[in-house]
């Protein structure tokens, strides 16, 4: 029993008070249930000394003494008041009084001067930070991030283009009864969408009844990280830092590849797409199959990395004012995702498929425009393939990190690796040179054909792109064909499924046969894109989707 307690006492979920001349500090104890009653719970065990186990047993007129105090002190100095579950346990020469703690349902708790107060270890410490606070009312659910409000924002901040995307997947069936599918979907307005789903209402009027807009008028969190057009002007830190580095170290200076903030910069659809674009540029491609031309596949299988990629966007914490960071290392992928396992969850939880969102307003419609099925099973599918990985929940830190090791084939070891590692970085400059030539030979070529083109947007968009698909194409038995950066843009657009009328509105063209020709058709037939539903080619629902090359 008492050796139980001690170890109980080292990690933090016992703290002993040793009884001396008939007294305890009242304010102490009241410390001690505030930090457990804002933490996971915890015992307090009155009769022994925290540490060392030295035990200094109650008598039998102790122990009742104890007992009312203990009751008195949770009433009294603990704000607001809680319940705890008081035993004795009799030793030799006399009995220790144990007070069970319940992790409390009205975080934060504070002592009666106000101080909030959370376990650290075996220790305890103060709560001063405004986001580690709303982080426990969210935990208990008396606060709901996502819903808050986004001040000065309005709808004209949030892109329509997303919107309808959102509603079409939403009230699929709604607007197929209305013959709102395929070309008719596409060529419709977001009013006549907004109408069709419910007569009379416009896109404001709907975002409000689907509460993305609050009664006050204001745009909540979920809105502006579901369809804003600058997501980042409003709420700067709910982006990624996406950085592939030279070696082992996260204190490396040298670095592959980086994505730049204004590339990251929008809503969480376009967070996604280019954590996924930077993913299958910098992993490698192992062959499978004997023969040469056969299929090459993506080293850390590609549906573990968007399960991996989705959760560490919906399900971070909104509080924490952080960005989620991927890094890829020589030997291993890190995703990084603000704010530990929320409502008690612990890692065995989430493998075994338990699913509590942190976020729930944003989970429950994100599922609209993301890849992922909003059941909790996202984790499980992600282990089900040929992985290893590694789980960290770290309570003192505010983060959960996946971290999947990758092959010992692309490990960097020794000294003799780093003149490789610079041979490499020249070559890059050297290919990034050329294709800037490229490019601009390129865009001469589109100029002859796209005079009705808006070029601004797009050069903008193209302008940091270098997702190098022709490398990924050599592992492929497909037709060798060398891309425009439009096209470029486009099968990285297609990484969600995208209409017709969505690719030719990306590239500002009108949905005419020459443009489907050359940007949709000519992808599918070289195998960079492949249709959803290829037994019925010009089926009105018909969508194009980037093929993975692994």
């Amino acid at each position: 029993m008492m050796d139980d307690i001690l170890k109980q006492i080292n990690a933090g979920e016992v703290s002993g008070v040793q009884f001396k001349e008939r007294i305890l500090d009242k304010y102490d104890i009241a410390c001690e249930l505030v930090a457990f009653s804002n933490s996971h719970g915890g015992k307090l065990v009155v009769g022994i000394k925290d540490k060392t186990g030295e035990i200094n047993a109650l008598s039998y007129s102790e122990v009742q003494e104890t007992t009312n105090l203990l009751s008195d002190i949770a009433s009294e100095n603990v704000v607001p008041s809680i319940l705890i579950k008081i035993d004795t346990v009799e030793v030799e020469d006399g009995n220790l009084v144990i007070a069970t703690v319940k992790e409390g349902l009205n975080k934060p708790y504070h002592d009666n001067k106000g101080i909030v107060w959370v376990k650290n270890g075996a220790d305890k410490r103060k709560v001063f930070d405004n986001a580690e606070l709303a982080e426990m009312m969210t935990d208990c659910g008396s606060f709901a991030p996502d819903e808050a409000g986004v001040r000065d924002a309005t709808v004209n901040d949030l892109d329509a283009t997303t919107i309808k995307q959102f509603l079409g997947n939403r009230f699929e069936r709604v607007l197929e009864k209305k013959g709102l599918t395929g070309d008719a979907f596409n060529e419709a307005s977001l009013d006549m969408i907004c109408s069709a789903i419910a007569k009379g209402h416009d896109c404001e009027k709907i975002l409000r009844n689907l509460r993305f807009i609050r009664p006050d008028g204001t745009l909540t969190v979920a809105a502006m990280l579901l369809f804003g057009k600058y997501t980042q002007r409003w709420m700067p830190m709910m982006t990624a830092k996406c950085i592939c580095f030279a070696g082992n170290s996260v204190g490396s200076k040298v670095f592959r590849d980086k994505v730049n903030d204004v590339d990251m910069e929008g809503n969480l659809l376009h967070q996604y797409d280019t954590i996924m674009d930077f993913f299958t540029r910098n992993l490698h491609n192992v062959q499978v199959g004997e023969e040469f031309n056969s299929m090459g596949k993506l080293e850390i299988p590609y549906t573990s990395l968007v399960e991996f990629t989705v959760n560490s966007l919906v399900h971070r914490s909104l509080n924490m004012k952080a960005p989620v960071r991927i890094f890829i290392f020589d030997n291993r992928v890190e995703i990084h995702s603000p704010g530990a396992l929320p409502n008690g969850l612990t890692i065995e939880d989430i493998k075994a498929g338990t699913s509590m969102p942190r976020n729930m307003f944003l989970f429950n419609n994100a599922i609209y425009l993301l890849p992922y099925t909003g059941v909790g099973s996202g984790i499980t599918r992600a282990l089900d393939e040929d992985i290893n990985v590694t789980f960290t929940n770290n309570d003192k830190a505010q983060e959960f990190v996946i971290t999947v090791w990758r092959g010992e084939s692309n490990q960097v070891e020794g000294e003799s690796n780093q003149v490789g590692n610079q041979v490499e970085q020249k070559s890059n400059e050297v290919e990034e040179g050329s294709n800037q030539v490229e490019e601009k030979s390129n865009q001469v070529q589109d100029s002859d054909t796209d005079l009705d083109t808006s070029e601004s947007d797009l050069d903008t968009r193209l302008r940091h792109s270098n997702t190098n698909l022709d490398t990924q194409l050599r592992h492929s038995d497909t037709k060798k064909v060398s891309l425009s950066n439009k096209q470029r843009d486009i099968v990285n657009f297609c990484s969600v499924p995208r209409t017709t009328a969505e690719i030719m509105e990306r590239l500002g063209l009108s949905n005419q046969t020459k443009n489907r020709e050359r940007y949709i058709t000519s992808l599918v037939a070289a195998g960079y894109l492949q249709m959803t539903n290829p037994d019925n080619p010009t089926a009105s629902n018909q969508k194009y989707k980037k093929v993975n090359i692994r």
